[in-house]
């Protein structure tokens, strides 16, 4: 009496876990989705004393931000101030990602490129 119930399968499970941990295609972190739409890879760093860019690495925009990480109050802030930075309305950026995540996908829906987008990050952070 045989059994075929395949044993260890799911050893392969580590592998897509990284493919998808980098969103990044070309080491920037702004660039288009399938949509067209500019996406921006953040990584917020909440309770800040003021809202500022601290860096713009080829992984992710550090965005320092003056508000707590309770009740939105940091996701809203980051959108009020990235829409300040970009000069855009708020309602033309959202998070697309990781409302609970400090690495954040935010969305910008305008007539901007990335490249001015990546360009107007990089102003704010000098």
């Amino acid at each position: 009496m045989t059994k075929k119930c395949p044993k260890k399968v799911k050893a392969v499970k580590a592998q897509p876990a990284a493919v998808g941990a980098a969103p990044t295609e070309a080491s920037c972190p702004v660039s288009r989705d399938k949509t067209g739409a500019v996406t921006i890879t953040v990584h917020a760093k909440p309770g800040s004393k003021h809202s500022s860019i601290t860096e713009v690495s080829a992984e992710a925009v550090g965005v320092a931000i003056a508000a707590p990480p309770t009740d939105g109050e940091a996701n809203t802030e980051l959108i009020r101030y990235l829409a300040e930075v970009l000069e855009l309305k708020k309602s033309h950026i959202s998070l697309d990602k990781g409302s609970r995540s400090r690495d954040k996908l935010i969305r910008v829906d305008s007539s901007l490129s990335a490249e001015e987008v990546l360009r107007r990050l990089r102003q704010a952070a000098s």
